[in-house]
């Protein structure tokens, strides 16, 4: 017999049960709007929002979740009354929370209307963002794309009541702003939650590249008065939900739950303390609230992102299916180590005081998981996305330094190989040829073409991804080569 499907009514009938827990708050109204309704936002900030209501009380902090590319989220939360489970996978033990912070879902493509509207209110009072690297549609100075066709688009509507479908991310919350200037909606936050170096400065400097282009000049001014973008760094592993996983979540629900997400037990948020008006307790639900986000950034992108980049790209070129295979490699192991200790440890000012040493060594740790299933192959798309801000600044700055950083070298060399082998329809992992998964994978392709030789030469002449610089470093083109022959 087929378990009915998690709703608000199936779920009072199904609780109490070992190892389930519960929603804590059911929000009121809404006062968040999160753009990229993901499996990350639901497992992290959507949870820490709950945490945050249910300490102090307060049901003003409900989400309406909006979704990108399709409404495939939409259509798995609204059925279950926005609840969904999050499945956290410890090396030895399972357990399953059903989370209520979610109080709306909305697809772009046909309800663009209401997430104007709502990002209007005045009881909105924060934006919340997590649509990836490549979502924020830059060109390669970091700078607004104004070559994209979806960003022109939603430009087009600013300054009118236009509520055609928001055809990007970036987009639709310039045309979100606009509308909540023209309707006096007071004052907003809004916090990027991506992996970008310093994001809020990154997501503002995007927002005003945007309104300059379009000549929008009162509400340039309005933003700069009214909109904080405060910087953040997030942290939880959240891999890919599989039939295996629902299966799981099903024996301790006891209902289906066809928007279920799963993470691994740790999780961690830093959020700069810069806001505009009110926000939930973050910190009563275990966030850091910090004047200087910096140095936590910094420290997860190169040595969380990093090794993690590394491998994935050394995994998968092994033949590892996931990244808990990959760590438990005794060389990638070494090789993981080498990099943190001989090249991103001298680069880093510990946040606080942390011990860094310790954190690698935690980093390794939840990397060995295999609970979690995140896969080489997941770790490893957007790769000219992710590596300027994984493992070039690190090189950077060990150049600058007077030091050739070897290990870092070695892992933007895998990324080379990785290139070269899936655009070449050369690798297969676990049985299944692996494609080029990258926004640059047409222009990747025709440089990794060619004598294995000349890959490192070729590639860095992509300032897309190397910038200017890089590619004339006698020291890192001969790092680069001697890594190479370690991948193929």
């Amino acid at each position: 017999m087929t378990p009915d499907r998690l709703s608000r009514s199936a779920l009072a009938a199904a609780l109490p049960r070992p190892d389930v827990t519960g929603p804590r708050v059911e929000p009121a109204r809404t006062g968040i709007v999160h753009l990229g309704l993901g499996a990350f936002h639901r497992a992290h900030q959507a949870v820490l929002t709950e945490d945050a209501a249910a300490a102090t009380g307060d049901d003003s902090w409900g989400i309406l979740g909006v979704t990108q590319r399709s409404a495939r989220v939409v259509e798995q939360v609204a059925p279950q009354d926005g609840l969904y489970g999050v499945l956290t996978l410890g090396a030895a033990d399972a357990s399953l929370r059903v989370v209520g912070a979610l109080r709306e879902a909305a697809y772009p493509g046909r309800d663009t209307a209401h997430v104007l509207a709502t990002v209007a209110a005045p009881t909105t009072r924060v934006v919340t963002l997590t649509v990836t690297e490549k979502g924020y549609r830059r060109g390669p100075d970091g700078t607004p794309d104004l070559s994209d066709e979806a960003v022109l688009a939603d430009l087009s509507a600013l300054g009118r009541d236009d509520d055609a479908p928001a055809r990007s991310a970036t987009g639709l919350l310039v045309r979100a702003l606009d509308r909540r200037c023209r309707e006096d909606g007071g004052p907003l936050t809004v916090v990027c939650c991506d992996n970008l170096t310093d994001n809020g400065r990154v997501l503002a400097g995007l927002v005003d590249g945007l309104l300059a282009a379009a000549g929008a000049d009162h509400l340039r001014a309005w933003v700069a008065e009214q909109v904080r973008f405060p910087s953040t760094m997030v942290d939880r592993i959240v891999p890919a939900t599989t039939p295996e996983h629902h299966a799981r979540a099903e024996r301790l629900l006891g209902l289906q739950d066809q928007a279920l997400v799963v993470g691994e037990p740790f999780t961690q948020w830093v959020v700069e303390d810069d806001f505009a008006g009110p926000r939930p307790a973050w910190e009563l639900a275990g966030a850091t609230l910090t004047r200087n986000v910096a140095p936590y950034e910094r420290a997860k992108l190169r040595v969380l992102n990093a090794t993690h980049s590394l491998l994935a790209y050394a995994g998968a070129l092994r033949g590892h299916l996931t990244i808990a295979e990959a760590v438990a490699d005794p060389v990638l192991h070494e090789w993981a180590r080498a990099l943190v200790d001989d090249d991103v440890l001298p680069t880093l000012e510990a946040p606080d005081g942390a011990d860094l040493a310790a954190y690698r060594d935690e980093v390794l740790h939840r990397f060995a998981n295999p609970a979690t299933g995140h896969t080489t192959v997941q770790v490893a798309m957007d790769g000219s996305q992710k590596l300027p801000q994984r493992l070039l600044g690190t090189v950077r700055d060990r150049l600058t330094a007077g030091a050739t950083p070897q290990a870092a070298a070695l892992g933007v060399a895998a990324w080379m190989a990785y290139v070269r082998a899936t655009s070449a329809g050369d690798l297969v992992v676990a049985g299944r040829p692996v494609p080029l998964d990258d926004p640059l994978s047409a222009r990747l392709a025709d440089a990794a073409a060619g004598p294995l030789r000349g890959l490192p030469d070729r590639l860095l002449e992509i300032e897309a991804v190397f910038g200017p610089d890089l590619r004339s470093s006698d020291s890192f083109r001969a790092a680069l080569a001697t890594a190479l022959p370690c991948f193929v």
